[in-house]
């Protein structure tokens, strides 16, 4: 793995300059003219600016904490050291309020990633993800993946959340706002194009614990990649469904000219903000929405066609159960992985160059989008449609009451940590440290 560091000491950095510069600070985001919120930013924007990095280029970035507690930046989907990776758990050192600190690494694999904090919320629906400390991070390969005439980056997060109970007593957050890339509809700029482009759209889901459907009317996605990794075959769908942490490239052919609404697909979060124009040039009229008729989304459409096993060699089996723990009405569940909670959880040690299976075993009502840092797994068995290979992802989303497996080739030695990408589910328990041998 290529050298990489952090550092505090600002007299050691002498005039050398920084690629990139954030600024963690207090941010009252307008949502639109009648909505806002007070939140933490980077750069005083939501999301962060967008950071374009050559794939093996040294980059230096240089991030300053303006907030009130300490801070990390995860640089999610990167094949990093455990002291650059962005998690406290890893050994990351967290910077201090007032302090700046320099991140300096070799940005690998390319493709679409992103840069978020990875702090403890707790009972605080203002802190951690819930807040707009998230932005577009992409790495560009030496050859482009494919033609196209324009690209917009999409996040879809939702805001001003309050812990609510559900029928079976657990607290989940509920939300009044969703935007896409901080606005709610009607309150942000429309995406402009013009008839016979190919339009490459890169869609994130920065919410904290919410999964979202999206879909453009009067067009069909041809998804290209998930979590910034090329898939095997891309595939024309009408809806995107993305997890939290997920994300999706996908190519849509401009060919149907008018102002069309791309949103949330469900109607109730598409009320509370979740949608935006896309408006041919010389439109007219009012931006049109179809709604779909019901929610679709399957992995293994975009899977290899042989559904042979590869040969890897000898693969090691680490059963994962997902668990909770009810500990009363009015407070958050206890997550547990394998009968146990972060940082009592514990697993096998890893062996450089070993190929693993995580099955993950999901006996619960909530789905949980699980998250690997430091590196790519590849999906081998799906609910209700079995084995499957070639897709590689960093997020996936275990479906309640199922059964999903991944592997993944430990080739990055060093502490790694595995959780729930939500960031309730995270905070109470549902994280494991990998450590390698």
């Amino acid at each position: 793995m290529a050298a990489a560091s952090i550092a505090f000491d600002e007299q050691a950095w002498g005039q050398q300059p920084a690629d990139y510069k954030l600024e963690i600070a207090p941010y009252t985001l307008e949502l639109s003219p009648k909505h806002s919120v007070r939140t933490i930013a980077y750069n005083q924007q939501v999301p962060g600016p967008l950071l374009r990095l050559k794939e093996g280029r040294t980059v230096t970035i240089e991030v300053t904490n303006r907030s009130a507690d300490a801070e990390v930046v995860h640089w999610h989907g990167l094949f990093l050291p455990p002291a650059v990776d962005g998690a406290m758990e890893e050994g990351t050192p967290m910077i201090p309020p007032g302090a700046t600190a320099r991140y300096t690494f070799e940005p690998r694999p390319a493709g679409f990633r992103w840069y978020h904090t990875h702090t403890t919320a707790g009972s605080d629906l203002k802190k951690a993800q819930y807040t707009g400390l998230h932005g577009f991070l992409m790495i560009d390969p030496t050859e482009e993946p494919g033609r196209y005439d324009q690209e917009f980056f999409l996040a879809i997060h939702d805001w001003d959340g309050e812990m609510a109970g559900s029928a079976d007593g657990s607290m989940n957050p509920e939300y009044r706002y969703t935007t896409i890339n901080g606005r709610m509809y009607g309150a942000g700029d429309p995406l402009r194009v013009k008839r016979g482009q190919r339009v490459l759209f890169h869609m994130l889901n920065s919410s904290a614990t919410e999964v979202h459907w999206l879909s453009l009317s009067g067009h069909e996605f041809q998804v290209i990649a998930l979590d910034g990794n090329p898939v095997p075959r891309p595939q024309s769908v009408s809806m995107i469904r993305l997890a939290p942490a997920e994300r999706v490239c996908a190519i849509v052919e401009m060919n149907h000219a008018g102002k069309w609404v791309l949103g949330e697909v469900r109607k109730h979060v598409q009320a509370a903000g979740a949608a935006m124009v896309v408006e041919y040039e010389n439109a007219t009229g009012e931006a049109v929405w179809q709604q779909p008729e019901e929610l679709v989304w399957d992995y293994s459409r975009f899977a290899a066609l042989a559904q042979a096993s590869a040969v890897h060699g000898s693969v090691i089996d680490i059963p994962l159960e997902f668990t909770s723990k009810f500990v009363g009405h009015g407070a958050p569940d206890h997550w547990m992985i394998n009968g146990k909670s972060y940082p009592e959880t514990s697993a096998p040690l890893l062996h450089e160059g070993q190929r693993y299976r995580l099955i993950f075993k999901n006996p619960t009502m909530d789905d949980h989008p699980v998250h690997l840092h430091r590196h790519s797994f590849e999906l081998r068995s799906l609910p209700g449609t079995g084995a499957t290979q070639g897709i590689m992802k960093d997020v996936v989303l275990a479906p309640s009451k199922s059964e999903l497996v991944v592997e993944f080739v430990a080739d990055h030695p060093g502490d790694t940590l595995f959780h729930c990408h939500q960031q309730n589910h995270m905070d109470y328990g549902f994280m494991l440290l990998f450590h390698y041998a």
